[in-house]
Order: structure tokens, then C-alpha cells, then sequence
């Protein structure tokens, strides 16, 4: 459980020190004018933890994984910057400069460059991370169970994991989903992406059409994206992962060390060069990284990976090098000629298997593995991800992938519009926010001003909105997964 939050606004009393400082009369109460402060400060709060993030660990110690809470959180923030600068930039024909590799047609920006590009369009290598993560946290405790020699407890865990799993990760998605689409017909809120029906029975009824289909593990054909979230795509792709993550566990439960380790090895190489399965091998790889964190915890890893301890330091901190520089994959479209024609990437072009489609994702692939397995052998960066600020953004990661985009394309596409970010389109629908509050084009691509004034109001409101439904929707459902599972298990027998 977690430990009661104290950040600056949760501090009981909390006074300014005065240099004519005296005893409080008995008749004063400085508790009754704190009590005030807090109630005035109270609806502030989810948007001041942005800057003073409450604690979400007891104090001491984190726990071992912390850093990949705080990973996921900060990959979060990264998918919601990339989609900010994509949706400002590819309407000036500028789009493809961010998602193109450095130099690519003699163009030259910073936010192209090997590296930097991180944090501008690190949406996909942060999407990858999560797909590693979960691996990895999703097979902790099966793993656990399976090298104590515990199957009846592994059965019974991984029964209860399965069963949550489709509930845990589309409950959420329905509640907001539902409630966007509602914005439209109960406020008359126009975006550029949304084509609403002529009557809210009818918006509620093509949303469910389409959502049955989406959200079934086997569907065939159609679009891999929900219309009416076009980011949730990868919630689809997480609830197939956890499928074959769960299912790995049961097959490879009652091998022996090594062979378990060694299957879980070929079934990445299976999922990645054989048949086009992505997002498998990324999972099957936070799995294999998982298994042997565990073992080497109880100085049990194979004797190969021993003989490297003394080179640990010089590894990892060469695989986080290749990680940064894979994840900053040129991903404009799927020619993978166009990524050969980009300076740094031509060799890196023949690596690509066959089986591959859309080659960006073999090498988020490694990159992905390559930041998950050095982060823990890095102190600080470890402690970077371990802190406060990412600790919270790990805490309302999932509600803040699922909120962005509606506020992206409601209130963002409104403040950009009024800074001189539009289209014929705002014109023609939202004419009063054009040039509202025109800002001059000035800095850097992707640092404009007029680009981040915006974010004086996006980001608050964003996490604030994030907040509300990590703590009104999304850890209910939590919650309530876990209740209806004990609920409907059998009762135990009297003797």
C-alpha cells in the first residue's frame, strides 16, 4: 500500500519562521488558519504536484523496480510531446523533418539530431519501452513462483492475472472514450478528427459497434486503431502481449533453468526473425530480463553471464549509447530505402530481417530491451527514475496516454489555433480562436514560442485531467477487477 502522500501542500501546518517569533496565546489556533490554506489550496493540487509530486513510496528505501515505474511514467510524457509536436508541425510540412534521420534531403534541425530527437518524437521508442516493461512486471511474480518450485501457487496466480487482464486494461479506454464522444453532442465540441453522428443514440451506438470489434484478442481486418482514440492502438497490442506472456509462463513453467532460459531466447528470435510478431518479442524480451534479474538476485545466473561481472560497467553503459541512438529510428513511413538514404543508418539498414514489415520496430525493439536491462546498472540514472517527479508520472501513466490525445484535439488544437497554428479547417469551425493570441514563430523548430506558451495551460490541465481519472476511473477499476474475481471464486468447504 502506498504511504500517505506529503508533498508541500499535505504538510499538516507549515509556517514562515519570523525573526519576532513568540509562543501562540492559548486562544489562538494557527491550526484553524492552515485548515484554511489547505481547502483553498485543495482543487490546486493535482496540477501543483506536477512541480511537487507526492510520494508514492514509503520513506527509505524504493522498492527493486521503482525505476520502472518511473520509466513508464517518463515514456508517458514523451508519447504526449511527440504527439503535440507532430500534430503543430506536420500541417507546415514539417512533420517529416522531426520523424526523419539527421541530414535526410540536406536538412539540418536539432531536433533531428542523433539523440536530442529523444525528446521531440520518442513516442514510438517510449511505446516499445512499455511493451518491455510490461514483460518484465506483468512475469515478476510467475517467475518468482516458478523458480521457487511453487506450480499450484503459479496456476492460481497467473488464473487471476488472465482473468483481470482484459478488464484492467479496456475499462478505463470505455470510460473515456464514452465521455468524449459525449462531449460532442453535450457541448457542441468540434475537432478535427471526429466526425460525430447526428444524434448522441447514434454516436453511442457506432462507438460500441466499433469497439466490440477493436477490442476482441482474434479480430481480423478493419483498422488496428479505434477511431475515436486513435493512440489507444497500443492498448489492443498490450492485452495480446499479456496473452502470450501469461501463456509462455504456463509452457515453460516445469523446464529446467537453463532450458527455460534458453526457449525464452528462441522465442524472441522466433517472434522477431521468423514471423512478423513485433510486439511478442518485446514482451517475451521483458520476460528474459525478469527471469535473470531474479536469478542473479539469488546468485544463480548462468556461469556465461557471470564471467562478464567485471565488464558490467563498461556494458551497460554502451548499451544505453546504442538504445538512445536505435530509438532515434527514422520512422516516416515503412521504405526502408528511405532509411538507408539517412546519414548513420545505411549499415544499420541490412540488419533488418524479412520477416519485419515496418522495420522501425526491430530496432525499438532493441532499444527498448537495451534501456530496460541498463538502467538498474546505472546509479543515476536509476535514481533519476526513481525520483519523486517520475514516480508520480509512473503513477498516472496509463490515464495520461489515455487523456492527451482528446485534449490534444479539444482544447490544444483551440490554444494552437489561437497562437497561429491552423488550418482551413479552424477557420472555418472555430473562427473566433484564430489569432486569439498570435505569437511570433521565433526559436528553434520545436521550441517556438508560440508552440510552448500553449503549454502553460496543456500541461497542467493535462496531468490535472490525468489525476481525476487515475483516481476516478482507473484505480477503481483496479479495484474492482480484483473484487469481482474473489467474488466469484468458490467458497472454501466446511468440515
Amino acid at each position: 500500500m502506498s504511504a500517505t502522500p506529503q508533498g508541500i501542500l499535505d504538510i499538516e501546518r507549515w509556517e514562515g519562521i519570523k525573526s519576532d517569533w513568540k509562543p501562540a496565546s492559548p486562544g489562538y489556533s494557527g491550526a484553524r488558519r492552515s485548515s484554511i490554506l489547505q481547502r483553498l489550496a485543495k482543487p490546486f493540487k493535482p496540477i501543483l504536484s506536477l512541480l511537487w509530486p507526492a510520494s508514492t513510496t514509503t520513506p527509505g528505501k524504493p522498492r527493486a523496480t521503482a525505476y520502472l515505474d518511473g520509466l513508464r511514467g517518463f515514456a508517458a510524457f514523451l508519447v504526449y510531446w511527440h504527439h503535440h509536436q507532430l500534430w503543430v508541425h506536420i500541417p507546415t510540412g514539417q512533420g517529416e523533418i522531426f520523424e526523419d534521420g539527421f541530414g535526410y534531403g540536406e536538412k539540418y534541425y536539432l531536433v533531428a539530431f542523433h539523440g536530442i530527437r529523444t525528446f521531440f518524437t520518442g513516442g514510438h521508442y517510449a511505446v516499445a519501452t512499455f511493451f518491455v516493461i510490461s514483460g518484465y512486471v506483468l512475469s515478476a511474480k510467475p517467475l518468482s513462483l516458478i523458480q521457487q518450485h511453487e506450480p499450484v501457487k503459479l496456476g492460481d496466480n497467473v488464473a487471476s492475472a488472465l482473468f483481470r487482464r482484459w478488464l484492467r486494461l479496456y475499462l478505463p479506454l470505455i470510460a473515456v472514450t464514452f465521455l468524449y464522444i459525449t462531449s460532442w453532442h453535450a457541448f457542441g465540441l468540434w475537432a478535427l478528427n471526429a466526425q460525430p453522428k447526428n444524434t448522441w443514440r447514434d454516436e453511442v451506438w457506432a462507438w460500441y459497434a466499433e469497439f466490440k470489434n477493436f477490442s476482441f484478442l482474434y479480430n481480423q481486418g478493419g483498422e488496428p486503431w479505434l477511431s475515436y482514440q486513435f493512440h489507444a492502438w497500443s492498448v489492443q497490442v498490450e492485452f495480446k502481449g499479456s496473452v502470450v506472456i501469461y501463456s509462455c509462463l504456463l509452457a515453460l513453467s516445469r523446464l529446467a533453468k537453463n532450458s527455460r532460459l534458453g526457449c525464452e531466447v528462441v522465442l524472441i528470435f522466433y517472434f522477431m526473425y521468423v514471423v512478423d510478431g513485433w510486439y511478442a518479442a518485446m514482451f517475451i524480451s521483458g520476460m528474459l530480463l525478469c527471469d535473470l534479474d531474479l536469478l542473479y538476485a539469488k546468485n544463480e545466473l548462468p556461469r556465461a553471464l557471470i564471467r562478464l561481472k567485471p565488464a558490467k560497467t563498461f556494458i551497460f553503459y554502451h548499451l544505453l549509447a546504442f538504445s538512445i541512438y536505435l530509438g532515434g529510428v527514422p520512422s516516416v513511413n515503412v521504405d526502408i530505402n528511405r532509411m538507408k538514404n539517412s546519414r548513420g543508418w545505411y549499415y544499420l539498414s541490412y540488419l533488418k530481417p524479412q520477416a519485419v514489415f515496418d522495420y522501425k520496430w526491430f530496432y525499438l525493439f532493441w532499444a527498448a530491451t537495451f534501456l530496460v536491462a541498463s538502467i538498474p546498472r546505472i546509479p543515476w540514472l536509476k535514481r533519476f527514475f526513481e525520483s519523486r517527479f517520475c514516480q508520480y508520472l509512473g503513477r498516472i501513466s496509463f490515464a495520461l496516454y489515455l487523456v492527451h490525445g482528446p485534449v490534444l484535439w479539444t482544447l490544444g488544437d483551440r490554444l494552437y489555433t489561437a497562437t497561429g497554428w491552423y488550418q482551413e479547417a479552424q477557420k472555418m469551425h472555430i473562427p473566433r480562436w484564430v489569432d486569439a493570441l498570435r505569437l511570433p514563430k521565433a526559436g528553434p523548430l520545436g521550441l517556438e514560442l508560440s508552440f510552448l506558451v500553449p503549454h502553460l495551460v496543456l500541461l497542467p490541465f493535462t496531468i490535472w485531467l490525468a489525476e481525476i481519472v487515475t483516481r476516478l476511473i482507473d484505480e477503481p477499476s483496479i479495484r474492482f477487477t480484483q473484487w469481482l474475481y474473489r467474488k466469484l471464486l468458490p467458497r472454501p468447504v466446511r468440515l
